[in-house]
């Protein structure tokens, strides 16, 4: 499938002179020209996938042939027929460049001649079929750089990371030259020789090449997604494509053929499992090239050489003897304008999109990446990663450019929507598409309102769009500090974001760490910021800088501004959390994982650690926020449901006031609610001393089956129910004795889990109905040791390893550790506990 013939022009060299970069001994040359020129390699040498043979390795003078008025024409003989000449060449920088940006100067003739008399000639004009070293924005019309971009490939020499976005990088040769494909007009009839005739200017001709073959060599063909089929199965990592006149963009393993079990999965909305490498022998190519390029495949030990233009028109083509074929998947295209409705409103409505091809391939809406960063700190927005699926944010319209036949869609909207899969015609020419979408439960029609406490780096207005687009009522976007690096820090303004609206609402707070002492949230703080945001050092804060404030002292200045304190990712890192726990300095903490329910309970670390405070009588709301850092996370994969009161307005004042009351669930899909004697979640119950029988009633609802659901009492199940085959609903209705003062909660779990960067099994943990009986404190004596030692912990680590501010600010810090030990003694007192500390 060899299409070309390089033509040597060694004999034909006439330059007078030799070149350095950025000089020439030849004044007539401008130094950026003379730059480009003293760059030409030598040898074999593609350009655009074509092969020019340049230079003479022996000859100490520049291997061009200089055109110029004064030095003649010069002809090159040929011989056999072609399709195209192809020439690398350059012009000269000329002097009035900046004036004549259109160019049209024509600077030679080039006359083909052929044996039976005919000839051909064809003007060789500035910026059209060749052009200088030029400005951005000053591309030959009919000419190619010589250095065609290409999709950035692993290996590639290291990219600053903005540039490295744009997913492109140049193949080379890297100098100056442009490479142009001079269309014959008798491609059947032998030829004799090609002349060179200057007419204006100055310029060279560097390389020809003769091409036989279809289309021209340098125009590509759209973009596509090509099937690859083996004789054997092989390693993704074992398998080797190229293609000589084009790129591939990838190679990667067929995902899955998109079946009725696909369409039925209960699993829709949650992504799936990524697989490890297996053997396979179909493979996806996305790929662009010319008509005339070739498809090189090496799979193991075995090569095949593939017509990629014949599969672009024809649909398939294959290697000799049959053994690896390809074959083109949504060959034909259409833009098409979709609107997704919410058959509740019947208004269109953002929502999380994914539209497949029916081998499992991505179809990104236009804007989207087929190829999602997941990166962190390489988020800018739109796009998400569930595991092995990806997924684009949309508002309620959109385009995309769908492949003609069949495509699916997968549609979430959060956990109060049933999500969507479905199968789609797309008609030739089709130009509009409607889809919809249907609530399974309305809780914001029962007061409830969604939130993520806890998302970074994305902008406000992104955040408002993916909020929408999961069902979130407020997005907490916070500020921070990462060493050196500070991220939001413009977005704060100390109130509601401007981009707030359809009741979704975005505030830009801030979280503040400590390496060693914990993270703590500001959320709604209003006018001023907390600040500094980090201290303490690395990795939170950085190189040197000292330990400013407690996050104790960071919440009091939270909750001075009206803002609400969130502990996040609770308990990590583990230090403080006594110290603001027993001053009541924290409205709520972070839990953001839930057991498998095949467990004998539903027990994790972090609900365990919440418990402690708990059972020693501190009233901490359950939250749900997902520390989003990446596309590898969606916003309110993790979300707080929080109880406004019948006779509030949304609003970020009264959703504070709702968490502060401890009317909260958190989850990760399943919506939970719970009663004791009729009071809900957050209430306080009084009964004598000795306690009482209570009747407790729990319930999980979910859009996804839900396994297990327990009823939980001072951190001990008291009750529980299990769905081996998993139910969309579970209940417990329980008569429970209690001895005395006690908490109540419930907890639930799924086998099914959301495969974001963190994946996690579905559930979800209600926040308590607290019981008071006679009057008597909940306290726990060993919680309260275990307290006291992370107490003692935090002093001798500010005595020993932190770095200070100046000695007044360490004995300040010092002095709240030893109030709140003080008050964690008082309660032991009032137990009658003695203490060692």
């Amino acid at each position: 499938m060899n299409r070309f013939r390089p033509i040597p022009l060694g004999r034909r060299y006439n330059s007078p002179a030799k070149f350095h970069e950025g000089s020439t001994q030849d004044p007539t040359w401008h130094e950026r020209a003379a730059g480009d020129l003293a760059l030409i390699p030598r040898g074999l040498v593609k350009s655009w996938g074509i092969p020019f043979s340049l230079g003479v390795q022996e000859l100490e003078r520049p291997c061009i042939v200089t055109l110029r008025p004064q030095s003649g024409e010069v002809t090159v003989p040929l011989s056999g027929s072609a399709t195209h000449i192809c020439f690398l060449h350059l012009a000269d920088f000329p002097e009035d460049h900046s004036a004549n940006a259109g160019g049209g100067e024509k600077l030679a003739e080039f006359v083909v001649r052929y044996k039976n008399g005919s000839e051909h000639t064809q003007p060789i004009r500035m910026r059209f079929e060749v052009n200088c070293p030029t400005d951005w924005g000053r591309g030959a019309f009919a000419a190619q750089h010589a250095s065609m971009r290409r999709a950035v490939r692993d290996g590639d020499p290291v990219m600053p990371w903005g540039r490295l976005q744009v997913g492109m990088a140049g193949a080379g040769p890297h100098f100056g030259g442009f490479t142009y494909g001079l269309e014959l007009p008798d491609s059947q009839s032998e030829l004799e020789s090609v002349t060179l005739k200057p007419v204006s200017g100055l310029m060279a001709v560097i390389g020809m090449t003769l091409y036989n073959g279809p289309g021209h060599p340098l125009r590509h063909v759209p973009r596509r997604i090509y099937k690859l089929v083996l004789p054997e199965a092989v390693l993704e990592s074992e398998l080797l494509t190229q293609i000589d006149m084009g790129d591939i963009i990838r190679t990667y393993s067929v995902p899955g053929y998109v079946d009725e079990a696909w369409l039925a999965s209960p699993d829709a909305g949650l992504g799936g499992k990524r697989q490890g490498p297996e053997p396979s022998n179909e493979f996806l190519i996305e790929a662009t090239g010319a008509l005339g390029a070739t498809l090189s495949v090496k799979a193991g030990d075995q090569d095949y050489q593939i017509d990629f233009g014949k599969a672009f028109e024809e649909g398939k083509s294959q290697s000799d003897g049959g053994k690896a074929r390809i074959e083109l998947l949504g060959g034909r295209r259409t833009w098409v304008r979709v609107s997704v409705i919410d058959t509740s409103t019947g208004k269109p409505t953002p929502t999380r999109i994914h539209f497949r091809g029916s081998h499992g391939e991505y179809i990104p809406p236009y804007g989207h990446h087929q190829v999602v960063n997941e990166n962190w700190f390489e988020d800018y927005g739109g796009d998400l990663q569930l595991g092995n699926t990806s997924y684009a944010y949309v508002p309620g319209e959109f385009q995309i450019e769908l492949p003609e036949g069949d495509v699916y869609v997968e549609m979430f909207k959060g956990f109060e929507y049933a999500p969507v899969r479905q199968k789609l015609s797309i008609r030739p020419g089709q130009r509009d598409l409607n889809l919809g979408i249907s609530r399974w439960t309305d809780q914001r029609g029962r007061n409830w309102v969604t939130a993520d406490t806890h998302v970074h780096f994305i902008t406000p207005q992104t955040a408002w769009l993916e909020g929408q687009a999961e069902g979130l009522n407020l997005i907490n976007l916070l500020a921070s500090q990462w060493g050196r690096l500070f991220t939001n820090v413009a977005d704060i303004t100390g109130a509601l974001s401007g981009c707030s609206q359809d009741d979704t609402l975005v505030w830009v707070g801030t979280e503040n760490r400590n390496h060693m002492l914990g993270h703590i949230s500001m959320l709604g703080t209003q006018g001023d910021p907390v600040f500094p945001m980090c201290a303490g050092g690395p990795d939170e804060a950085f190189v040197g800088d000292p330990d400013q404030m407690l996050l104790t002292e960071w919440a009091e200045v939270c909750r001075e501004r009206e803002g609400v304190v969130i502990r996040p990712h609770f308990p990590s890192p583990i230090c403080e959390e006594p110290v603001y726990m027993l001053l009541e300095k924290m409205d709520g903490v972070e839990l953001r994982q839930f057991a498998s329910p095949e467990n004998e309970t539903l027990d994790v670390f972090h609900f365990n650690e919440w418990y402690r405070y708990l059972n020693c009588g501190c009233r901490v709301a359950a939250v749900g926020g997902t520390d989003k850092m990446s596309a590898g996370m969606p916003v309110g994969g993790v979300r707080t449901y929080a109880k406004l009161d019948p006779s509030d307005e949304f609003s970020f004042d009264n959703w504070g006031k709702a968490v502060r009351a401890g009317r909260t669930f958190t989850t990760s899909g399943p919506i939970m609610d719970l009663t004791v004697e009729g009071r809900s979640i957050g209430d306080e119950i009084q009964l004598p001393a000795g306690g009482g029988t209570l009747e407790v009633k729990a319930t999980a609802e979910c859009a996804w089956p839900v396994h297990k659901m327990e009823i939980v009492v001072n951190g001990k199940v008291a009750a529980s129910t299990y769905n081996a085959a998993g139910a969309k609903q579970l209940s417990l209705s329980e008569k429970i004795k209690v001895s005395g003062s006690c908490w109540i909660a419930a907890r639930c779990s799924s086998l099914s889990m959301i495969h974001h960067c963190w994946p996690i099994h579905l559930g979800a943990h209600t926040s308590p109905v607290y019981v008071v009986a006679g009057g008597e404190e909940l306290f726990s004596e060993s919680d309260a040791s275990y307290m006291l030692t992370l107490i003692d912990g935090g002093m001798t680590y500010l005595d020993t390893l932190s770095v200070r501010f100046d000695e007044d600010r360490h004995l300040a810090m010092k002095a709240i550790f030893e109030r709140a030990r003080q008050v964690l003694h008082r309660k032991m007192h009032q137990q009658g506990i003695g203490h060692g500390h």
